[in-house]
């Protein structure tokens, strides 16, 4: 038996209702109370990690990559679509390229390029050398850059780096195939690490190496390979955040995490959060990041720090009681989330305000796939600019990743 994905429908985002996934271990049943729709179908769909811009600043166009198959780990020669849906002429699919440098969990960086209303960044791959994008959607106009970006300033000017292989090496389905480490038996060498590129010239300097990160002491004593990943900068570009990572054991892939921040060009370095687990962030303003993270007399929580100093709050105690891709809407207002699978391998997406911890949960979405492969498929929930409308990439409708639209307004228009 298929069992329907509900939906309550409201004025002006009323669509027609779509199959469900089939769950007989459980007798679960996909849900979601606010208006939703599949955006893309056909071959597999997805955008990936929540902290990019997939909305354009008029929100008419919507980010995302295709590829033919889902159930493996990418090769070197396995290429992805990249495109725009536009969702005010049915949704129709627009072709803009292709990359050979991605991965399951965060595609190939595919956004929109802050400040342009439209050029988008992406990353790709040169022989054995990743390297990136700038692309307008519109003319096809292209230039390459010769990094690889993981995340890009407020201005649009800047773009932080890190290698791609060795993360891939370390964290399969973050990192890319088909690249070469030359540092790679080196557990925490002088020569790499986060790098800063400029976008208009090309042109890099290294900020910040493993080495100088291995030299820091912390409270774990891991001994393995360290890699950095998730970086991102804060709201007016003044300082940047990443997490520092290093195995516990060479040849483990037990891992301890720590975050830092640092000045845009590297100085004023600070530990966060150092206690062996920082998973997902967001930052939530120029000084304050929301981190689901592990604090000593506090446990696991979603904790609110401010930067540059030792004061933090945990937030929604009680009620946020799940790790999850955080982002906070564009007015500040409201926290969105989602969560891994449940027993009932049911992913849970909602809303959590601010100002007086009211929590709305918005569904529950099936996810058949195992969790601890790199191709499972998050929600990775994403908002558009007016913080009217969310996008998500779901399975809950099948076997296929595809992206779906929801409509918040009822919640989050002023």
């Amino acid at each position: 038996m298929r069992t329907a994905c509900i939906i309550v429908l409201l004025a002006g985002f009323a669509f027609p209702l779509r199959a469900g996934t089939q769950i007989p271990e459980t007798g679960a049943r996909s849900e979601c109370i606010v208006p939703i729709r599949a955006v893309t179908s056909g071959k597999a769909h997805w955008f990936g990690y929540y902290d990019k811009e997939q909305f354009d600043p008029s929100g008419r166009y919507l980010l995302a990559m295709q590829v033919g198959f889902e159930d493996r780990t990418p090769n070197p020669d396995d290429a992805i679509q990249l495109g725009m849906v536009d969702l005010e002429d049915g949704d129709h699919w627009i072709p803009l390229g292709e990359s050979r440098a991605w991965s399951w969990q965060q595609g190939c960086m595919l956004q929109w390029l802050p400040g342009s209303d439209s050029e988008v960044i992406y990353n790709d791959r040169d022989g054995e050398a990743f390297v990136s994008y700038i692309q307008d959607v519109f003319s096809g106009e292209r230039r390459k850059l010769p990094r690889a970006i993981y995340c890009v300033s407020p201005d649009g000017k800047w773009g932080l780096s890190v290698n791609f292989a060795r993360i891939q090496d370390t964290r399969p389905g973050y990192g890319y195939h088909g690249g070469v480490d030359p540092l790679a038996e080196q557990f925490a060498p002088e020569g790499d690490g986060i790098w800063r590129m400029n976008l208009e010239t090309g042109e890099s300097e290294l900020l910040f190496s493993y080495a100088q990160a291995a030299a820091i002491p912390q409270e774990a004593k891991p001994a393995g390979k360290h890699w950095f990943n998730h970086l991102l900068y804060n709201m007016d570009g003044s300082r940047y955040t990443f997490l520092h990572r290093v195995h516990n054991e060479p040849g483990s892939t037990a891992r301890t995490t720590r975050m830092f921040t640092a000045d845009a060009n590297g100085g004023n370095l600070h530990v966060v959060a150092d206690h062996g687990m920082v998973s997902h962030f967001i930052w939530r303003d120029p000084e304050h990041i929301l981190a689901w993270s592990r604090e000593p007399d506090i446990g696991d929580r979603f904790i609110l720090y401010r930067d540059q100093s030792d004061a933090m709050t945990v937030i929604g105690d009680g009620v946020l009681a799940r790790d999850g891709h955080c982002t906070y809407s564009p007015d500040r207002k409201w926290i969105l989330s989602d969560t891994y699978p449940d027993k009932n391998k049911m992913q849970h997406l909602y809303l959590y305000r601010v100002s007086d911890g009211k929590r709305v949960d918005l569904g529950q979405f099936y996810r058949p796939k195992p969790s601890e492969n790199e191709w499972r498929c998050d929600l990775h929930p994403a908002w558009s600019r007016d913080g009217r409308t969310i996008a998500i990439d779901s399975m809950h409708e099948g076997d296929t990743r595809q992206v779906y639209v929801l409509d918040v307004s009822e919640y989050t228009a002023p």
